[in-house]
């Protein structure tokens, strides 16, 4: 072999091995030949729309017992707060993997719960289910050792707390179903002043659940909470005086009614520092038809009109109140198996969170992080749900700041993207609810400057299958890359079997599972040259980080 023909042997090599290295995998999602389509995805880049905390994950926990059941299933088990087993390494690891991770305590009973710490002292007694009684149990208790482990458990995992406060606390509910009287804060106050003797860092008190317009089980009226809310700040301001860092002061946590709201807002200017709402847009979750609504556009558009009003509300007040979504289940009395806890969900779920922060929402409470029919975490087990994975991911992978963007070619995508999370460039979310179209896209960024590269005006094409909830990864020859390609880093999010109702989520074909230390499986994404398309499977989720692609509003 001569001197020059050993050199091109040589270069040959080296780039099929660079290739090998950029595309990690040739693996990309396909199934059959079909007609296409064309569509765009457009990323207005030039300036931010919205800016979500740099936590804006957040989890709840609730207080029902295991005695809690919904259409004659009883889905809570050993998940309350009182009784959750938080020594669990899954459940560890699974918080741990956020750092940080936002965790809202409360739910309906918060408002029936006592503390057991001040004076009077009460009997410390746990709820005992009782249908005459409201919300259906007895006044429950939270021990100050049951406290005491909960903090601990909150350091280990990093977690940041937001504590729901007892708001019926005090008051006298009316025959109408009206609570009426001013809030009694001193048992609040005796666990407030507890828990800063003993160096818990609370991040907010959050006063009431669904008391809000005409509320669940019971209500209080915009004004009486406004003096309430006053009232919460008040202490709080009393017994953190001296501290560097003060709590957040949030309410009502209740669902969004917008004379009421306003009225709370524009009476609490520097009292309120977070407005949150709650959202279960689809109903109950003994509706048969949850996964039509979930697959159906123009339903995930509906709950664009609650974001926006609440938005209009903030910015006419001149506030410095922020938006949280509190608490979020898509479903309500407790969901529904084998939907709102399978890889169907992920759909209605990262829609909420790319819609709700294009309306500037900062934070998003998910019911649950473990308990009832839609925990991101398996209520027996403690393994991870898809949803857990999905909030994961968004979590390591979209930045604060958001940025417009627009698809259009057919109305089964769903298109968010944000400056990337510690990185340069951007990350796209596409979710594809369309189960016969595998959509192959591109990205228009407007205006962007690249490496130089690859253009970032690019085109979309779309191609159908007509096999249902299957997908699968088929490999593919790819042409030789350039020396120095722009790559992207691709994840593909799959469901076991291509069965959109299993609470089996692959990544770019393998399975997410902990291992046997319960350990956080790695998020390994495909690396592509960037200009290739994106291919979004039927009934697939693909987040793409590409840092390549620079906009001025990441800049």
């Amino acid at each position: 072999m001569g001197f020059c023909q050993f050199r091109i042997l040589c270069l040959y090599l080296c780039l099929i091995c660079f290739t090998s290295l950029v595309s990690k995998s040739v693996n990309v999602l396909v199934e059959g030949a079909s007609p296409s389509v064309e569509g765009s995805v457009v990323v207005d880049g030039k300036v931010g729309i919205g800016r979500t905390d740099g936590d804006f994950i957040c989890a709840t926990l609730d207080w029902w017992p295991p005695e809690k059941c919904d259409y004659g299933t009883c889905s809570w088990g050993h998940d309350s707060l009182l009784n959750l087993d938080i020594y669990s390494n899954v459940l560890i690891n699974a918080i741990k993997a956020f750092s940080p991770l936002k965790i809202r305590l409360g739910g309906t009973l918060q408002d029936k719960v006592v503390y057991d710490v001040g004076e009077p002292k009460q009997q410390c007694l746990p709820f005992v289910k009782n249908a005459s009684e409201l919300f259906g149990f007895t006044q429950g208790c939270l021990p100050m050792w049951r406290w005491d482990q909960l903090n601990q458990f909150f350091q280990k995992t990093g977690a940041v707390v937001i504590f729901g406060l007892n708001a019926l606390n005090g008051r006298t509910i009316n025959p109408d179903g009206a609570a009426v009287g001013p809030w009694d804060s001193s048992n609040a106050a005796s666990l407030i002043r507890y828990s800063v003797s003993k160096g818990y860092n609370i991040y907010a008190w959050e006063l009431g659940n669904e008391l809000s317009g005409s509320g669940v089980g019971t209500r209080v009226t915009a004004d009486q909470y406004a003096a309430d809310v006053k009232k919460l700040h008040s202490v709080v301001e009393e017994i953190y005086i001296g501290s560097k860092v003060k709590p957040l002061i949030i309410a009502p946590g209740g669902f969004f009614d917008g004379n009421w709201f306003k009225q709370l807002i524009q009476e609490t200017p520097n009292s309120l520092d977070v407005v949150t709402h709650h959202i279960y847009n689809l109903g109950p979750g003994v509706d048969a038809h949850l996964i039509d609504k979930i697959l159906d556009p123009s339903y995930l558009d509906g709950e664009a009109n609650t974001f926006n009003n609440l938005k209009d509300i903030l910015t006419s007040s001149g506030t410095a109140v922020t938006a949280w979504v509190g608490e979020a289940g898509g479903a309500y009395n407790s969901g529904r198996n084998q939907v709102t806890n399978a890889f169907v969900f992920s759909f209605w779920y990262l829609d909420q969170l790319g819609m709700s922060s294009t309306y500037d929402t900062k934070a998003y409470c998910r019911q649950t992080l473990i308990g009832g029919n839609y925990g991101l975490l398996n209520t027996t087990t403690f393994l991870p749900n898809p949803d857990y994975y999905s909030a994961l991911l968004w979590h390591r992978l979209m930045g604060r700041t958001v940025l417009r963007t627009n698809f259009t070619g057919t109305n089964k995508i769903r298109a968010y993207s944000h400056c990337a999370k510690h990185s340069e460039g951007i990350t796209l979310l596409l979710i594809n609810l369309d189960g016969n179209n595998t959509v192959q896209a591109h990205i228009v960024a407007e205006p962007a400057a690249s490496n130089g590269t690859w253009s970032p005006r690019l085109r979309l094409r779309h191609h159908g299958r007509h096999r249902h909830h299957r997908t699968k990864f088929a490999r593919l020859p790819r042409a030789a890359l350039p020396l120095s390609p722009a790559t992207r880093e691709e994840y593909h999010l799959t469901a076991k079997d291509g069965d959109i109702q299993s609470q089996t989520m692959l990544l770019n074909g393998k399975v997410l599972a902990v291992n046997s230390l319960g350990e956080i499986p790695p998020f390994e994404p495909i690396n592509v040259n960037s200009s290739e398309p994106v291919t979004v499977a039927p009934y697939s989720i693909v987040f793409v980080h590409i840092p390549s692609l620079i906009v001025p509003a990441c800049k």
